[in-house]
């Protein structure tokens, strides 16, 4: 849980509120299917589930941050461009709303996805 003292109180952000703004950002980077479970091998179920975090993987260390994605690709696309894209608007993302600083933003590219040519 992330945690900010103000002199009122405090503020505190749950990891699965900051797996939300960081899929939301995935989901709008170019060449960026989705997201998958970290082990690809899961069940069907948690494969067709409809929690699109299953794929972003939160920690909250002394006040810093370090995100884990597991994505597909879109096939064609350059993996290594795609990927810097995600953690540069990750990172944009979760420091400009939290004000926190974020330590990693580590991309896993578990599948590519060959999109139908018709």
């Amino acid at each position: 849980m992330s945690e900010q003292q103000q002199p009122q109180g405090r503020i505190e952000v749950s990891p699965v509120a900051i797996a939300s703004i960081v899929d939301e950002a995935v989901q709008r980077c170019y060449g960026v299917v989705g997201t998958v479970p970290k082990n690809f091998a899961t069940s069907l179920v948690d494969i067709l589930s409809a929690d699109r975090k299953r794929g972003v993987e939160v920690q909250v260390r002394n006040g810093k941050i370090t995100i884990d994605l597991y994505v597909v690709v879109e096939y064609g696309t350059r993996i290594t461009t795609v990927a810097e894209s995600v953690k540069h608007v990750v990172r944009y993302q979760l420091e400009t709303a939290l004000e926190m600083p974020v330590e990693a933003v580590n991309v896993h590219v578990q599948a590519l996805r060959v999109s139908d040519m018709d």
